[in-house]
């Protein structure tokens, strides 16, 4: 590789982002593109993707065109790139013709370094013209899984991205994604043709989140629970299903003294925008949210994120909690999971108006999800193996910090197939569990079910426990739901062994919810040292006002003047001067100069 690239590359990164060094493999990927290659980037959220496509375009002569679905996030990352020194701009909807005539004309001459660009403006015979037109120095796709159809942020327009290996074969292309496992891989490359681009594959391990999976009996009550107890002032974001529940949600926690704010699409697009710019520019927020909300979120302290709904794939859940803890400080992914989850999901795959082969893609992913809600072992393990990566146990996740009890559920699990079967597979969850039980009931009467030979076979255990079981039979795939039928529960042929005693089922002992208490301490070191003494934490914290006003004076994310993981080494390292700052990550030459006599003055003031 050209020394003198090399050379240029780290001078970038350190006097334009106020990096020392390189991480993993981004300077490969730098040199790569640079060279003029293309790539294909899989990287974890808070990885470091943007330098992979910002520095080379810095290298290269032309403009750098970043492909992103996130128009309302772009002012976000050109103001970001400005306070560093990059010119950067963007060319979407929300602007006048005068304004984007001016970004035009500055493309075309070649002022300025990146220009961000929604696909659709992309396809438009005007924007191709214009990069036509241009130099241009390389095409991102950021957000590259939405070109996949078996992905879950599928986005129909990302298919025709094909069209700048067509129109543009010498400019190299990058795309990039968080999330995506072998076969969506496969499908980013062979749709956007880079058959022939480097992949680099980065570890999918984020090992400053802490991962836990609880049983839900009052889902909200138990999420109130977990955030005012572990993350008390903290920015966090909460996922649920529906519009209704989000709105629901949110009011909850407003009740309960969170500051909690509702996010989906059902939403006028003024206050959706707003809670948005809320949430990335003030502190100590909780959005509540459908998955309509996070993509491209860069707010680097989310100390939490929550799913109150099982989520449709292990890949959504991965791109979801990933949002979660981005500076590299510990962070929280918990979820409350329970029967009515998997059922519902269930019957949205076979009420979906898809084909046979994508709801039989969709149910294995499910599959997937459950096998990781289920599991007995560590659940860092169980989701790196879902994208081909091996792993040791974490010591960080609730499966290795409280292990869970596992015992021979063959004798209950057949109890409940029996009394499914002799039901005749019409009834539903309830109802069956009320026959086990021996419960007394206007509805067992009415069919006599009460002289059935399972009827009251299982009255030792709770109704919490068979559901429990109930659950963990659907998720191995021995029950199914019938959702034309009442939401009946039926026999699959995986049953017929077990009832036949010829196959074990071991099952996850049930734990009764209790409230919320505060987990013991994690063995995964987080990226960043926390410990700040008291002289430090004051200057921290003067620092954290300063940087508030200071962005509140340039209309920006707080994050976007410094993250507090830049804070923080200022605190401990106490600059008295512009040189010694220098030294500090996060500290170009751009924030040198803006912002450094600012920063030394507090330090001596403090001192």
């Amino acid at each position: 590789m050209d020394s003198d690239l090399s050379a240029r590359a780290l001078d970038q990164l350190q006097t334009v982002f106020g990096y020392p060094a390189f991480r993993g493999q981004q300077k490969e990927i730098v040199e790569h593109v640079a060279s003029g290659g293309d790539a294909l980037v899989l990287m974890p959220t808070g990885g470091g993707k943007s330098l992979c496509y910002q520095i080379p375009a810095l290298l290269r002569d032309g403009v750098g065109v970043v492909v992103s679905p996130l128009i309302a996030l772009m002012q976000d990352q050109v103001d970001a790139l400005a306070e560093v020194g990059v010119r950067a701009a963007f060319l979407n909807s929300t602007q006048t013709y005068e304004e984007s005539m001016r970004i035009e004309r500055l493309v075309r001459t070649g002022e300025i370094d990146l220009v961000y660009v929604a696909p659709e403006r992309l396809m438009t015979q005007r924007c191709l013209d214009l990069f036509q037109a241009s130099k241009i120095a390389l095409f991102a796709i950021d957000e590259a899984h939405c070109v996949s159809q078996w992905g879950h942020d599928f986005r129909p327009e990302y298919i025709k991205l094909s069209i700048l290996h067509e129109q543009f074969p010498d400019v190299p292309r990058i795309a990039l994604t968080a999330t995506a496992d072998q076969q969506t891989r496969a499908e980013i490359a062979l749709r956007l043709q880079l058959g022939d681009a480097r992949q680099f594959v980065s570890s999918f391990d984020r090992p400053n989140i802490r991962y836990q999976i609880v049983e839900k009996a009052n889902g909200r009550k138990q999420l109130l629970d977990f955030i005012t107890t572990e993350h008390g002032s903290d920015a966090g974001i909460v996922y649920c299903l529906s519009r209704k529940k989000v709105e629901e949600t949110a009011d909850f926690l407003n009740e309960n003294g969170i500051r909690a704010l509702p996010y989906h699409a059902g939403m006028d697009y003024p206050k959706r925008s707003a809670n948005q710019a809320r949430f990335l520019r003030e502190e100590s927020i909780v959005m509540v949210a459908t998955i309509a909300f996070g993509m491209g979120i860069d707010k680097p302290d989310v100390r939490f994120v929550c799913h109150l709904d099982l989520p449709k794939s292990i890949e959504g859940y991965y791109q979801e909690t990933g949002r979660a803890g981005r500076d590299g400080m510990p962070a929280s992914a918990w979820m409350a999971y329970g029967l009515q989850d998997v059922v519902l999901q269930r019957r949205m795959i076979d009420e979906s108006e898809a084909d046979e082969t994508f709801k039989r893609v969709l149910s294995m992913k499910l599959d997937a999800m459950l096998g990781l809600c289920e599991t007995l072992s560590c659940r860092r393990v169980r989701l790196l193996e879902y994208f081909g990566e091996q792993s040791t146990p974490c010591g960080n996740c609730d499966t290795c910090l409280i292990p869970p009890v596992s015992f021979d559920g063959t004798v209950p699990v057949q109890k409940l197939l029996s009394a499914i079967y002799r039901v005749d597979q019409r009834f539903a969850a309830g109802h069956v569990i009320d026959v086990l039980r021996g419960v007394e009931t206007d509805r067992i009467k009415q069919w006599h079910h009460d002289s059935l030979s399972v009827y009251g076979i299982g009255s030792e255990r709770t109704e919490a426990e068979w559901r429990a079981i109930l659950r963990q039979a659907i998720a191995i795939g021995l029950i199914t739901v019938d959702h034309e039928v009442y939401s009946s529960l039926k026999l699959t042929d995986a049953a017929r062994p077990v009832l036949k005693g010829g196959q074990k089922v071991q099952l996850r002992q049930y734990q009764k919810p209790v409230k919320q208490k505060r987990a013991p301490g994690a063995t995964s070191k987080p990226h960043v040292e926390m410990e700040l003494s008291k002289s430090e934490q004051a200057i921290f914290e003067k620092l954290r006002w300063w940087r508030m006003e200071t962005a509140r004076a340039h209309n920006v994310p707080a994050y976007v003047i410094f993250v507090d993981a830049t804070l923080r080494e200022i605190a401990k390292a106490k600059p008295t001067s512009l040189q010694e700052l220098r030294g500090v990550t996060g500290v170009g030459e751009k924030k040198l100069v803006s912002y450094g006599d600012e920063i030394v003055a507090i330090i001596m003031e403090m001192s």
